[in-house]
C-alpha cells in the first residue's frame, strides 16, 4: 500500500519512478511554473512532468535550480513532440529539450502520441538514448494495445512507462491489464477530468472519507497501481493534492469508482488525432 509521498514504484528496469509527480501541462513559462516546480518540491513531491510541447522546460529547469534539492532526489520526464518524431530528429529534440532543462540526464523520455509510420524510429531513438545513459528511463504515452503490440515486436527495449489519459470516467481496463502483463507502468494524465469532479458517487465517498473529490481520484489512481500526476499552480491546491496518503478506499468504494467508467475522454483519441 501506498503511504506516503516518497513511495514510489519499480519500473522494470530497477529505476525508482515516484507514484506522485507535478504534472505542468498549460503552466506558462518564466516565474510560474518555476514557483510550480519549488512549491510541489517544498511539500515533497520528488517528480516533475514537462513535455517539448508544453514550451516550459526552461522554466521548470530553473524550478529544479532553485527549489534547495539535489538533482538525483528528483525525477524529471519530459517528451518528443510529434513533428520532432523520427530518429535524427528525435536525437535533435532531446538535445534542445535537455539544453533548456540544463540537465545532465533525463529520468523518463517519452514518445508523446503514436504518430503513424514515425513511432518506430523515434523508438530506436529512445533505445539509443537509454543505452547511452543521457535518459534513466523510457516509454510512451497515449499508445493503445495495438500500438504497443506493433512497437514491441521490433523493439530492443520494452517501453517502461505507458502515459495515458486515465481517470474514473476511462478506466480502460483492458490497456491496463495488458502493460501489467508487459511490466509497463501506466501512468494518468489528465487525472482529475480538467475539474469535473461532479459525480455524484464520487461526491458521496469523497464526503464519507472526508476528503476532496480530487483527493478521493488521486488515491483511486495509487490503489489501482497508476502513477498519477495532478497539476497546480496553487501552493494550497498542490498541498491538497499530495495529503491522500492518510486514507485508503476500501474495495467496495474502488469498485464503486471502477463503475463509473463511460469511456468518456477530455481529451484526444490515439487513434483519432491529426497534430
Amino acid at each position: 500500500m501506498t503511504n506516503s509521498i516518497s513511495d514510489s514504484t519499480k519500473l522494470y528496469n530497477g529505476i525508482q519512478m515516484p507514484w506522485l509527480g507535478l504534472g505542468v501541462y498549460q503552466i506558462p513559462d518564466g516565474k510560474t511554473v518555476e514557483q510550480a516546480v519549488c512549491s510541489a518540491v517544498s511539500t515533497g513531491y520528488r517528480s516533475i512532468d514537462t513535455a517539448a510541447a508544453y514550451r516550459n522546460e526552461t522554466g521548470v529547469g530553473q524550478g529544479i535550480r532553485n527549489c534547495g534539492i539535489a538533482r538525483k532526489e528528483l525525477f524529471v520526464t519530459t517528451k518528443v513532440w510529434n513533428s520532432d518524431q523520427g530518429y535524427n530528429s528525435t536525437l535533435s529534440a532531446f538535445e534542445a529539450s535537455r539544453k533548456k532543462l540544463n540537465l545532465d540526464y533525463i529520468d523518463l523520455y517519452l514518445i508523446h502520441w503514436p504518430v503513424q509510420g514515425k513511432y518506430k524510429e523515434t523508438w530506436k531513438a529512445l533505445e539509443k538514448l537509454y543505452m547511452d545513459g543521457s535518459v534513466r528511463a523510457i516509454g510512451v504515452c497515449n499508445f493503445n494495445i495495438h500500438h504497443l503490440d506493433d512497437l514491441i515486436r521490433q523493439a530492443n527495449v520494452i517501453p517502461m512507462v505507458n502515459q495515458v489519459e486515465y481517470h474514473p470516467l476511462l478506466v480502460q481496463q483492458r490497456l491496463h491489464a495488458y502493460c501489467e502483463s508487459k511490466q509497463i507502468q501506466l501512468e494518468a494524465w489528465s487525472p482529475l477530468m480538467q475539474g469535473r469532479l461532479d459525480e455524484p458517487v464520487l461526491l458521496e465517498i469523497a464526503a464519507n472519507y472526508g476528503k476532496s473529490p480530487a483527493q478521493v481520484v488521486l488515491r483511486w489512481d495509487l490503489q489501482n497501481q497508476v502513477v498519477t500526476i495532478p497539476k497546480s499552480t496553487n501552493p494550497k491546491r498542490i498541498e491538497e493534492n499530495a495529503a491522500i496518503f492518510d486514507f485508503n478506499l476500501s474495495s467496495a468504494d474502488m469498485e464503486r469508482l471502477n463503475g463509473l467508467n463511460r469511456s468518456v475522454r477530455f481529451g484526444p483519441d490515439p487513434d483519432n488525432f491529426n497534430f
